[in-house]
C-alpha cells in the first residue's frame, strides 16, 4: 500500500544581522523556499542580509504546501516553488506579484552509487521489476508535479505510482529515503544531489531535455510584502550574475541557459 511519506517538512532558517537599516530588526523579512533551491538561496540571504541590515527568514517545505502557508498566513515577502506551474497555478488567487527567474530546476534519475542496477537514461527503467522504485508525491511538491508530467508524458505514470514502494511528500524525503537504501531508482530534481554528503552516496543519471524539460524558478515578489523596494532589490540580486553564480555553483542551470520551448 502507498503511503505518504513523512510528510509536510518545513524548517526555519533564520539569519541574524547586524542592526537593521532598511527595515525593523524585529520584523525580518519571509522567503518561501522549496527545499531543493534552500542551499543557494541561503547562501544569497546571507550575501543581501550582510548588506543591507535585514535579516531573513527562510521558509521551506514542498512548493504547495509553502504556498499555501504563505495564503493562509497572509504575511511574507517571496515564495520560489520548483517549478513555473505553480505560479500558473495560483496566479489568479491575487497573492504573487511580478517574478524573475533565477535559474533552472531539471528532472534526473537519481540512483545508489556507482549505478549498481546499470539503470539506463529512460524513465521507462522504473517499470523494471528488479528495481524498489520511490516517487515523489504530485499532490505536496514539486518534484513529485514534475514527475508526473514526464511519466505521463510516456503514458506510464500510474503503473510507475502502482508499482512504487511509497510517495515521499518532496525532494528531500527522496534524498533521504535514498540515501537510507530504501530505493534503487527515484525521479529528482539533479542539484537535489549536491546537498551535504549525497554525492558520496547517490549518482545521477541525466535525461535528455527532451524527456525532461529544464523548469524555470521563478522567484515572485508576494503582494503581502510589507518592504516591497527592498524584496525588488534582493531579487535582483538573485537574478544578477553574482546570484547565478551561486547557483551553478550548486548544481543548477542559470538563468542564461538556452531552453527549447
Amino acid at each position: 500500500m502507498l503511503t505518504k511519506f513523512f510528510g509536510l517538512c518545513v524548517a526555519a532558517i533564520l539569519i541574524l544581522t547586524s542592526p537593521v537599516r532598511a527595515q525593523d530588526s524585529e520584523a525580518g523579512m519571509l522567503l518561501y523556499c522549496g527545499i531543493t533551491m534552500v542551499k543557494p538561496m541561503t547562501e544569497i540571504t546571507k550575501l543581501f542580509t550582510k548588506r543591507e541590515g535585514v535579516r531573513i527568514l527562510v521558509s521551506q517545505g514542498g512548493s504547495e504546501d509553502l504556498y499555501q502557508s504563505a495564503k493562509k498566513s497572509g504575511q511574507g515577502d517571496w515564495y520560489l516553488p520548483g517549478e513555473p506551474s505553480f505560479r500558473d497555478k495560483h496566479i489568479k488567487e491575487g497573492l504573487l506579484d511580478e517574478f524573475v527567474n533565477v535559474g533552472y530546476n531539471q528532472l534526473a534519475l537519481v540512483v545508489q552509487k556507482g549505478n549498481p542496477k546499470n539503470v539506463k537514461a529512460d524513465p521507462r527503467e522504473m517499470l523494471r521489476k528488479d528495481l524498489k522504485v520511490i516517487l515523489g508525491n504530485a499532490e505536496s511538491g514539486s518534484v513529485g508535479k514534475e514527475s508526473q508530467e514526464v511519466l505521463d508524458s510516456l503514458g506510464i505514470y500510474a503503473e510507475v505510482v502502482k508499482s512504487s514502494s511509497f510517495l515521499a511528500s518532496d525532494s528531500r524525503s527522496l534524498m533521504n529515503a535514498m540515501k537510507k537504501g530504501e530505493g534503487d531508482v527515484t525521479l529528482s530534481w539533479r542539484a537535489s544531489v549536491f546537498f551535504g554528503d549525497l554525492a558520496t552516496k547517490l549518482d545521477v543519471v541525466d535525461l535528455s531535455p527532451k524527456v525532461a524539460k529544464p523548469q524555470a524558478l521563478l522567484l515572485n515578489l508576494l503582494k503581502s510584502s510589507k518592504n516591497p523596494e527592498l524584496a525588488r532589490k534582493f531579487m535582483q540580486l538573485a537574478a544578477s550574475e553574482e546570484g547565478q553564480a551561486i547557483f551553478r555553483k550548486h548544481g543548477f542551470l542559470d538563468n542564461k541557459t538556452a531552453v527549447a520551448r
